[in-house]
């Protein structure tokens, strides 16, 4: 018994390690002067600390300065990307968690005709692979006018996922009916059962699929590339592409592509640390008190 939980935390630890040493890779880089990038690819700790290339991925510098610090002279103006990228991420996660939430509860709770082969529809798309229908969706954006706007960017998702949907159904099928019928005794409705007694009793999971759709949302790249190619709406994973593609082809500069990155992950692990503790306690309940 010992030496199997010996071994488990071993090969937990193994595994935190592989998981976690290229972020910390990326901000090392991003502390790393770079002239001394490549003389120093031995050393885990910066052997020349500077915030040069913080500055100069959020224009804080001049070209000249940007140059003399061994960068291109590129820059990025990283408050307009990171406001695109919080706004597309917004909607999508408010959207989906709503619309999906009464999707899921329409197909656990409800009785319809066709409600089996509904949600076999949601169960079968889970298995095509969504760059089939990249191109379909960015055809539609296009005859529609959409391109290089924000509806663009959210309108192929802003209403569900199958996965969510899914997610969703299989928890409230086992939320405990006692609760519903004691509140419909009671004179309420449906709505006032899905929003008062429904939505409060499945915060974990809602916290749950809300931190997934935004982790996924605020790294998603190909599409928003599609779609949203100006600045107005451009965000911040595209924005950091066309910055290394502004980097001299010889000689890209990695040390601002990865201070950009470095500061692009602080919004999602901000997120995690404000709602990591309430997700882990919200999931112990019981439903019925």
């Amino acid at each position: 018994m010992r030496a199997g939980r010996t071994l488990a935390w071993t090969v937990m630890a193994i595994a935190v390690v592989v998981t976690v040493f290229p972020f910390y890779w990326m901000v090392r880089t991003a502390f790393t002067d770079a002239g001394h990038l490549f003389t120093d690819n031995f050393s885990l700790v910066p052997g020349h600390l500077t915030l040069a290339n913080f500055k100069r991925v959020l224009g804080l510098s001049t070209v000249a300065e940007a140059q003399a610090a061994g960068g291109s002279g590129a820059s990025l103006d990283f408050l307009l990307y990171l406001r695109n990228s919080i706004v597309y991420t917004t909607v999508v996660v408010v959207a989906q968690t709503i619309s999906c939430a009464l999707a899921g509860y329409a197909l656990a709770r409800l009785r319809f005709r066709g409600r089996e082969a509904v949600f076999s529809m949601f169960v079968a798309s889970l298995m095509i692979p969504p760059i089939f229908t990249l191109l379909p969706n960015f055809a539609m954006v296009r005859s529609l006018g959409l391109l290089n706007t924000f509806a663009g960017l959210v309108a192929p998702i802003l209403l569900m996922t199958p996965f969510t949907v899914f997610f969703l159904r299989q928890f409230f099928l086992s939320l405990p009916r006692e609760v519903e019928e004691a509140a419909f005794i009671d004179g309420a409705g449906l709505w006032t059962i899905f929003w008062r007694v429904a939505l409060p009793m499945s915060k974990g999971p809602l916290i749950t699929i809300g931190i997934t759709n935004a982790v996924w949302a605020w790294k998603d790249y190909l599409w928003p590339l599609l779609v949203g190619q100006e600045e107005g709406t451009r965000v911040l994973t595209v924005a950091l592409g066309v910055f290394l593609q502004q980097s001299p082809n010889a000689r890209p500069d990695w040390t601002g592509l990865m201070a950009g990155s470095a500061l692009s992950v602080v919004p999602v692990l901000l997120l995690l640390l404000v709602f990591g503790r309430r997700l882990a306690n919200s999931l112990q309940f019981t439903g019925i008190k």
